[in-house]
């Protein structure tokens, strides 16, 4: 990575994290009972971001490391473990070549909030999820989650609202192309008494449930499910807001 895509808009990244009680409660359930049910007490977070899952997973009495690729987003998740007393490695890690750069096996291990399709190609992709493979043990899980789903590729909307504070407004503007997809985050925030405007751009790979089924199987991962919420529903092409893998090694 020659250049931090996230090294100005990090700072303001928190703002995604933000949602309702509900909504965290039914993230928190859905990782407990995958968790349980696979046995998980070690676990990496291999795009860990800001730090708020890693949070999450240690609120499940879980040996949690994270890595990202990101100098600023890894400097944020410092701050936020720090702040909140929790001891948690953090490592500068390319997803594409974690072994040697953590120490696993680890009983899970999760990739998540659109991080995987920042992947131009197959190649790269495949190459991503070997390497997540190789540091799983036997029988543990790979977790995938992304905003982007069939039913919004389908219908592409072009404006998403997605904040709306005292503090902060953000819109969303979408270019689609055959294969990417083009977001641009148009921030209006507060910034001491003055109001400040700010725009990032980020490309991702269009990635939808037929294509994490097949790169996930020829990566060698088994068992392979889809979930549209963290309330477990099953994922549906025409409905679902979220688009949630699960596969096992």
């Amino acid at each position: 990575m020659d250049r931090d895509p996230y090294r100005d808009f990090a700072s303001r990244y928190d703002a995604f994290s933000e949602g309702t009680a509900e909504a965290a409660a039914l993230r928190q359930r859905f990782f407990k009972g995958l968790f349980e049910r696979h046995g998980v007490r070690r676990l990496l977070d291999c795009a860990c971001g800001n730090g708020t899952d890693l949070l999450l997973f240690r609120s499940l009495c879980l040996d949690v490391v994270g890595s990202d690729l990101s100098d600023a987003m890894l400097a944020l998740a410092k701050e936020r473990l720090e702040a909140a007393g929790v001891d948690a490695p953090l490592v500068r890690a390319d997803f594409r070549e974690l072994s040697g750069h953590v120490d696993g096996p680890f009983d899970a291990v999760v990739c998540l909030s659109t991080s995987l399709p920042h992947l131009p190609e197959d190649a790269e992709i495949l190459k991503a999820l070997s390497s997540m493979r190789n540091v799983l043990r036997d029988g543990g899980p790979l977790v995938l989650d992304q905003g982007m789903t069939d039913r919004q590729w389908a219908e592409k909307p072009r404006f998403i609202p997605a904040i709306n504070t005292p503090e902060l407004c953000r819109l969303m503007a979408i270019d689609y192309a055959k294969d990417r997809f083009t977001v641009h985050v148009v921030d209006f925030a507060d910034v001491g008494a003055e109001r400040a405007f700010y725009h990032d751009t980020f490309v991702y790979r269009r990635l939808l449930r037929d294509d994490y089924d097949r790169l996930l199987r020829a990566a060698g991962f088994r068992d392979v499910s889809f979930y549209g919420r963290f309330d477990e529903e099953p994922y549906d092409e025409q409905q679902s807001p979220r688009l949630i893998c699960v596969a096992v090694k």
